[in-house]
């Protein structure tokens, strides 16, 4: 069990428009964890200290190091002193250059030029799930998430995001770092063989191009925003086959791609 908070609690002065008052107030957990990889220095994430094991197992397997739980040989945490040190069955295939190098590539074996990290044009592949939803399960599921996260209630602090069947929330995460809360759902399900093909993202930050790259690295056909997408999440969302709905507040939302998943009224 894990002794790391979550969240500490801090003084603040709060203001308003006619008086102050001193209170305390939870302030979210910035926690630093190096990964060694087959005693190799290999990455440094800075997330909320939590689920840390679930987190490495899905960022090695986002960057390409891994393909699946059974490679991993060991995985032990060091909580205090802030490394994870994981020992493969196999050599290591991938170095800390290759992660950070971003390369050019024609995505999917489309002529349009997309850029990537090395490691994504290895491990993203076209989605190839055929859930479908409703508006109002977009809606439902997104109101789910937001009252699923202790955490976020209390700091304000976190991103949050879950792996949904069209009905319900079947595992959820949240983290600082919205990659990371990602990496906890990737992780969890290479973990417990979790199938995700047939599952549905929801999220609750902006939809980026790299937030993009990591559903489809999950292999999740749909993935669901309250917030605003960027033109190369878009693009990468169009070649990789993946509904992407954003803006989903107030019984209102966005469908920007593949919108043949929306089952409409």
């Amino acid at each position: 069990m894990s002794e790391l908070s979550k969240t500490t609690s801090r003084s603040v002065l709060k203001i308003t428009a006619d008086h102050h008052v001193w209170e305390d107030d939870k302030i979210v957990t910035e926690y630093p964890l190096t990964i060694f990889l087959n005693e190799e220095e290999f990455a440094t994430i800075v997330c909320t200290p939590a689920d840390l094991e679930e987190m490495v197992v899905g960022f090695l397997a986002a960057e390409g190091a891994i393909q699946s739980f059974a490679e991993i040989k060991q995985i032990t945490i060091d909580e205090a002193k802030g490394i994870a040190y994981v020992d493969l069955h196999k050599a290591t295939i991938l170095s800390q250059s290759f992660y950070s190098k971003r390369r050019i590539t024609s995505c999917c074996g489309k002529s349009r030029q997309s850029f990537y990290f090395f490691s994504d044009a290895r491990t993203a592949k076209p989605a190839s799930g055929t859930t479908s939803v409703t508006p109002d399960q977009c809606i439902r599921l997104m109101e789910d998430l937001q009252a699923s996260s202790d955490i976020h209630r209390q700091t304000g602090g976190v991103h949050n995001a879950a792996l949904c069947s069209p009905e319900q929330i079947l595992l959820q995460y949240s983290d600082i770092g919205r990659h990371n809360a990602l990496d906890k759902i990737y992780g969890k399900c290479l973990r417990e063989n979790i199938s995700t093909t047939d599952k549905i993202l929801v999220f609750s930050g902006r939809l980026s191009s790299e937030v993009l790259l990591k559903a489809a690295k999950i292999g999740a056909g749909i993935i669901l925003s309250k917030s605003a997408p960027t033109d190369l999440a878009l693009q990468l969302a169009d070649e990789l086959q993946i509904t992407a709905v954003g803006f989903i507040r107030h019984n209102k939302m966005n469908v920007y791609t593949q919108p043949q998943r929306i089952i409409l009224p």
